[in-house]
């Protein structure tokens, strides 16, 4: 049997090559394996958190200097016919030695690597692993192969490592160094698996296995005769194995399996797969593979029709709309990501609703425990092939990194039924289209050949049973736009870039792969970020914390157009959060509407990997902005709406539910004091997985003095308001509100009262303490209404306290200076 030691204790670091201050040159400091070298650096107090204040400015030497990971062996394994290093993930361009000898370089973080050891560890040998900087490897490429357009000013492109390690537009510039994945000692004889292939599907209600295997034998091996067996429960099948047979396939037929579905549409059936490699004349098992695995079927229906061409994501034949997020790495220093952190940021895209997470181009091959989440809460994953927003040669060393990289992805990760979309890359097709490459590159290659030649070969060859898709957004065809949004996935970001978000009603595309509003983090989240500095929107530490280009621009452009200006910070970070969840709810709300035709929306961006202003449902700290409640409103299996079809209100009744729903919708105009002006019922009744778009009745559409009415549509506990102007030209009372609290174990209810129309109330929770949490967001209130926030984390607060963390848009739009309205 094969046998395994972790290589985990007794690791130093030290600094190789490259300038460095005087404190780090000539010492060795403890390292942690899986680890980087800027978290080995920080746990010795050799540099700064690159997170808080400037200090990432400070510490760009770290990512251009060389290092050395270091350690002697002495728990070694039990001996076999053959010894072998394993790393799972080298950070990036590496020399891997033993007592001197050089055993192989690397020049890929998203690929595993395996030196034949035999005979050569004994205890006390050292290990040094040599990593060169990744700029190195990079520039020297960029100067042989030629310049290539790039959306940074950084050669990401030019090595196989996380792009966005580079810097990104809401990301830090932390080229890392490391051990990042675990590494370990592995002795076995006769033989191993080496690939396990499994190619998992339905056919008549009967589960189809096909294990596809490639096998490893030592020398006296490759005369044995061998047995595979694979099981799934109580269903097995044994192939016989004959000497110099190296890629058997064992057919097996699950009867009548529970079927694995998406959150929303069925349970999440897993069973447990085993393939035992054993040593046909005496039994001895020799090798051991386990992975879960759902039977489900899986179609990308692309067909063309009268609205252009499709993009929906079929499961079990059902077509699915993808209430989506975009996922980006957790943390930019990657091996702080626990399997724990991973279950807890999906558990909260689950509970938002969230059925699709797109793991993003300029990230990595997310590890096991993200998928196997996935797999359990029945969110769909869409995995793209790394390459983003630039020019990817192919030549080589590149191009046979590409394909390995892709082969071994490919397997490692089909066992997972949440996968279920290869992308070939992010915005590389748009980007030769639109971002003027195609001039600049004068014939250069450019990764066209990946993404529509290799890649779609490598799936077609290793993953028949998923679709492969060559990018987002793509038209299909070079003979249209590759962002045609009747056509193929959308990318929409000439909203946020330079227009207002009401122009998302302009469209109705096939599917939304991007698209999102900007704001900033939770104050809790930038104080810790910027512990001394006086918070301004133009402060040196907030200016710091935002990466896009000019974003704070487009935040202020994008308030102008409802808002009088903020007049202080507070009211800065509440009215652009407020702007993002309702950009993302004007959005969402039209495009849901539209299913069919349109068949999913992905949102720019569930996480952040840092401390920042960015796209970000969730912050740097894992504090939810007010857009993550509205998303839980949005992402609801049934979402009531008012939109316009030809210039005319009407009710937007989506229920994406697997029952059928009936009701009413009370529709209202009301008077911003309270009076109800005219009222209407709307009977409805909606199939599932279906929308219902009812007018609005004549007499209660139309606004007679919009600065002073509201429209409110109500079903049951849903709701959505509508003003006739935008939020600066409304006249809003002032705020009056009555609260009361009750103590709860953990925390306390809070119940607010309204005496006046509110709009967009939100407790800003970690303004009491740090680490308390709300469960709502953004809240509006009609005179007289009600609602319950319950905060836990704090439970001594006074109503001073409460009343100056409760923010309402009549505060920041209703004040005695303002300009009065005529």
């Amino acid at each position: 049997m094969t046998r395994s030691t972790p290589l985990t204790s007794g690791w130093t670091l030290r600094l190789a090559g490259g300038e460095a201050p005087a404190d780090v040159r000539h010492v060795a400091v403890p390292a942690q394996v899986p680890g980087s070298c800027h978290t080995d650096l920080m746990a010795a107090g050799l540099i700064p958190d690159p997170y808080q204040d400037l200090n990432e400015l400070a510490l760009t030497w770290v990512g251009r200097a060389d290092w050395e990971y270091r350690t002697i062996l002495d728990d070694l394994p039990e001996p076999g016919e053959r010894t072998e290093l394993v790393f799972d993930g080298l950070d990036t361009v590496a020399a891997v030695s033993l007592d001197g000898d050089l055993l192989g370089t690397t020049r890929n973080m998203h690929r595993s690597y395996r030196f034949d050891v035999t005979g050569r560890v004994t205890a006390g040998s050292v290990l040094s692993v040599l990593f060169t900087s990744a700029y190195t490897e990079a520039e020297g490429l960029r100067d042989r192969l030629g310049s290539r357009p790039n959306a940074y000013p950084e050669p990401f492109n030019y090595v196989r490592k996380m792009a966005c390690g580079f810097g990104w537009d809401w990301g830090p510039t932390l080229v890392t160094a490391g051990i990042w994945r675990p590494v370990r000692l592995e002795t076995w004889s006769t033989a191993r698996l080496a690939v396990v292939r499994p190619l998992v599907t339905v056919h008549n209600g009967t589960g189809k296995v096909a294990a596809h295997l490639e096998l490893v034998r030592t020398d006296s091996g490759r005369h044995h005769t061998l047995t595979v067996t694979v099981a799934v429960g109580a269903t097995t099948a044994t192939v016989t194995v004959p000497a110099l047979d190296d890629k058997p396939v064992v057919h097996l037929d699950v009867p009548d399996p529970a079927l694995w579905w998406p959150r929303g549409y069925g349970e999440q059936a897993l069973h447990t797969c085993t393939v035992t490699l054993a040593d046909a004349a005496t039994g001895e098992v020799l090798d051991r593979w386990e992975r879960r695995i759902g039977f489900r079927t899986v179609e990308l229906d692309t067909a063309r029709d009268d609205h252009g061409s499709a993009f929906t994501v079929k499961v079990n034949d059902t077509p699915v709309f993808a209430r989506g997020v975009n996922w980006i790495p957790d943390d930019a220093l990657l091996t702080r990501v626990t399997p724990e952190r991973y279950r807890h940021r999906l558990d909260q895209a689950a509970d938002a609703g969230v059925n699709l997470v797109r793991v993003w181009g300029g990230g990595i091959y997310e590890d096991h425990a993200f998928y196997s989440a996935c797999d359990e809460l029945g969110l769909l994953v869409w995995q793209d092939f790394l390459f983003a927003c630039a020019a990817y040669p192919e030549e080589q060393p590149l191009r046979g990194e590409v394909e390995a990289e892709a082969r071994e992805n490919v397997v490692r990760l089909m066992p997972h039924p949440s996968l279920v979309l290869w992308n070939g890359n992010n915005e590389n097709l748009w980007g030769f289209r639109d971002w003027g490459w195609e001039t600049e590159l004068a014939g250069d290659s450019w990764g066209e050949g990946y993404y529509l030649g290799l890649l779609p070969r490598v799936v077609a060859e290793l993953d028949p049973t998923r679709p492969y898709y060559p990018g987002s957004p793509w038209s299909g065809s070079w003979d249209r736009h590759p962002n045609d949004p009747a056509h193929g996935p959308t990318h929409s970001w000439e909203v946020w870039n330079r227009r207002d978000y009401t122009d998302y009603l302009a469209d109705v595309p096939r599917f939304v792969a991007e698209f999102g509003w900007q704001a900033p983090p939770a104050y809790a989240t930038l104080r810790a970020a910027l512990p001394n500095e006086e918070l301004r929107p133009d402060s040196a530490g907030v200016l710091h914390h935002q990466k896009a280009e000019d974003g704070n621009g487009k935040l202020d452009r994008g308030l102008s157009h409802h808002f009088a200006s903020p007049r202080t910070f507070d009211e800065w970070l509440y009215l652009t959060q407020v702007n993002q969840a309702r950009a993302i709810a004007t959005g969402v709300g039209h495009w849901r509407s539209q299913w069919p035709v349109c068949a999913g929306t992905v949102l720019w961006q569930l996480n952040d990997c840092w401390p920042v202003t960015s796209w970000a449902a969730i912050d740097g700290a894992g504090r939810p902005k007010p857009l993550y409640h509205e998303l839980r409103r949005l992402y609801a299996d049934r979402l009531l709406t008012v939109q316009t079809r030809d210039g005319k209100r009407v009710l937007a009744v989506d229920n994406q539910s697997d029952r059928p729903w009936e009701g009413t919708v009370h529709v209202r105009r009301v008077l911003v004091e309270g009076t109800t002006l005219a009222e209407a019922a709307v009977p409805f009744a909606v199939a599932p997985r279906a929308v219902q778009v009812l007018p609005v009745p004549t007499g209660v559409r139309e606004f007679t003095d919009p600065r002073i009415e509201v429209l409110v549509a109500d079903t049951g506990e849903l709701r959505d308001v509508v003003l006739g102007c935008p939020d600066s030209e409304f006249d809003y009372p002032a705020a009056e509100l009555e609260v009361t609290t009750a103590r709860l174990p953990d925390g306390l209810t809070v119940t607010i009262t309204a005496g006046t129309f509110v709009r967009d109330l939100l407790l800003q929770a970690d303004r009491l303490a740090p680490a308390a949490t709300t469960d709502r967001g953004l809240i509006t209130l009609l005179p007289g209404e009600s609602c319950v926030v319950t905060v836990r984390g704090v439970t001594e607060v006074t109503a001073a306290d409460l009343r100056a963390v409760l923010f309402t848009v009549n505060d920041t739009q209703s004040a005695l200076d303002r300009p009065q309205r005529v």
